[in-house]
């Protein structure tokens, strides 16, 4: 395995807030939503609990099937989140977590979106000690909701969203590589 530790030198590990936004942006992959895209990690002592996307309750049918409800009748983003049809990705991960039996008392919230005000209630309502978030949401009463509970919700800084882009290309350049070499006849 020669000139593998200089390697391992090289390659810098993300540190925990980077690591865990960068598994939410990949739930929201999962998303069926037709506006946002969002996905969240719910994490307990840095192990991962639960993870959400936003979407269709269980054994009803996606908007990507049906069409969005929200874009049929014009309703503004941060306006009248109880005229959708989907779970968002924060109130899915918790439900999650409770449908397993696990408790989300001091766990952290990492979500691709800063959460709603019904996702704010059930953050609080269900002991969550920390938030970071990627993308402003234009919610004024889960501003004030948080603001009022001295509940800790970070932006998580833009300068490490390059960071993350840069280990996720690492991640699939080498996953190709060792694609490659796995693959190549004379590996065999």
């Amino acid at each position: 395995m020669e000139g593998s530790e200089s390697e391992n030198t090289k390659r810098a590990r993300p540190e925990w807030d980077a690591y865990f936004m960068t598994i939410a942006m990949m739930a929201s992959m999962r998303s069926t939503c037709l506006r946002r895209q969002v996905g969240a990690v719910l994490v307990r002592e840095r192990q991962i609990v639960s993870t959400g996307y936003n979407g269709a309750p269980r054994g009803t049918a996606h908007c990507l099937e049906i069409g969005c409800l929200r874009e049929i009748l014009d309703i503004p983003s941060g306006e009248r989140h109880e005229m959708c049809r989907g779970s968002h990705a924060e109130g899915n991960a918790i439900a999650q977590a409770a449908r397993m039996g696990i408790a989300t008392d001091g766990a952290a919230l990492y979500c691709t979106d800063e959460p709603c005000s019904f996702c704010t209630k059930s953050i609080l309502n269900a002991g969550v000690a920390r938030v970071v978030y990627m993308r402003p949401y234009p919610d004024k009463l889960a501003a004030e909701l948080r603001e009022e509970a001295g509940a800790a919700f970070e932006l998580f800084p833009t300068e490490k969203l390059a960071q993350v882009r840069g280990w996720m290309a690492s991640a699939v350049r080498g996953l190709e590589e060792q694609e490659t070499k796995h693959n190549h006849p004379a590996a065999r």
